[in-house]
Formats: C-alpha cells, structure tokens, sequence
C-alpha cells in the first residue's frame, strides 16, 4: 500500500498513507477510534476505492478491483461483528464459506477444520445465531479459512468477547499464521494484538504514527503512556 488515499463519500480518512505487510507474519493496526484503521482493510478488499495511491498483492495491483476479484487472489477479510448466517447450522455456514469454490476438497476441508477446532463439530448442527461470542468468531473465521486465504483481513477479531474466548482467539490467530496464513488485524485490545504480532503500525488520523516490532511499541514508554493506557 503506497500513498493510498481513501474514505467516505466526502471525508477523506486514510490521508496519503503507506505500509508493507510482510509474508506469513502476523501484522497488526493499533490506534484510537477514528484512526482509519478498519477503513485501511476495507480499502485494501475493495469495499472501499483508493481516491490516490496503489495497492499490491504478490507483486499485482489490486486497488480498482471488486472484493470478489480480489477474494480469488488469495484475500479474505473477516469483519468486525461476526458475519455469519444466524439461521443455518454451523456445517451449513461453513459450506456457504466455501462459495467460490469449484473443486472437489471442500468437504475434506471442512471435516480438518472440525477436527482442528473441536467445537465447531459439538456445535455442528446448531444454528449460527444460538452461539457464544467466542464460537461464532471461531465460525465466522473458520469460513475465512475456507477460502484458502493468503492474507486473512481480520477486523476486531476480540470485540465484545469474554475474557476466556478472548484467549482463545488469539491463539487460534497465532496457529493460522503457522499454517503460513499472512495476517493484517486491526485490534483495540493492543496489549493481546502486540504481544503475538511480529509487525505492528500505529495509526492517527488516517497517517501511520509510528511502526515496529510488538515488543518495540510495548516496551515504548511514550507509545504505552499514549496508546496503550499508560
């Protein structure tokens, strides 16, 4: 992403912004409300146009592309808000994740993915809507996976869960990563997303801050005092 500019209607948030996303690490946004952070993921998948500037995928612009065209490239994108289909089972989700799929693995895909996350099989004929918090974000980043992503878009995976499934989640980001999943992941709770990020960008008023390595902005005294709550 080099000098991409973007926003809503006839407010410009992301003002000229630039950021590399190193292959098969888990990359993350930190910043306060407002910052431009989602508005960076959904630039980069093409619900937003970039008004300026270019985007790469593996060496390919992808800005002016439709998130469909760029789901194919190898994105995925799991917003914020847990999008899955409340009124069909968690097998019938995890089949509608596989949409754009034509070959003959999908089932196979689905059985590993149970078996990785156990409660997606307890949970198999339940509908969507009667989940937990935690068991829905597991679904809604389960039928991500399902894509065959390269780079997996993940927008507040954390929002509005206990502390449990809080836990629970960041460590399934970290097994996706080992898988060789590259993640960009926008997270307000910054302590739990630097502590398992290898890269980390903090964003203000639709410009990067500062970036380094997790631990550099945990260990940052002012970043902390500003950022992270002292």
């Amino acid at each position: 992403m080099q000098e991409v500019r973007s926003g809503y209607q006839d407010i410009e948030v992301l003002r000229g912004i630039s950021l590399d996303i190193e292959s098969s690490r888990i990359t993350c946004m930190i910043g306060p409300n407002g910052a431009g952070k989602s508005t960076v993921l959904k630039t980069i998948y093409g619900i937003l146009k970039a008004r300026a500037g270019e985007i790469l995928f593996e060496g390919n612009r992808i800005d002016g592309h439709k998130p469909l065209d760029i789901l194919k490239r190898g994105i995925c994108y799991v917003p914020q808000g847990r999008c899955i289909f409340p009124l069909m089972t968690v097998e019938e989700n995890l089949q509608m994740g596989a949409f754009t799929r034509k070959d003959d693995q999908v089932t196979k895909d689905i059985t590993a993915l149970i078996e990785r996350f156990p409660i997606l099989g307890e949970r198999r004929k339940t509908l969507a809507g009667n989940l937990s918090g935690g068991e829905a974000q597991i679904l809604a980043i389960s039928m991500g996976l399902l894509l065959q992503p390269r780079l997996m878009l993940l927008d507040e995976p954390s929002m509005g869960l206990s502390p449990q499934s809080v836990g629970l989640i960041f460590k399934i980001i970290k097994q996706i990563n080992e898988m060789g999943t590259t993640i960009l992941m926008v997270e307000q709770n910054a302590r739990r997303a630097l502590g398992i990020s290898h890269h980390a960008f903090v964003l203000e008023l639709g410009k990067i801050r500062f970036d380094g390595t997790g631990d550099e902005i945990l260990n940052n005294a002012e970043l902390r005092k500003v950022y992270l709550g002292g």
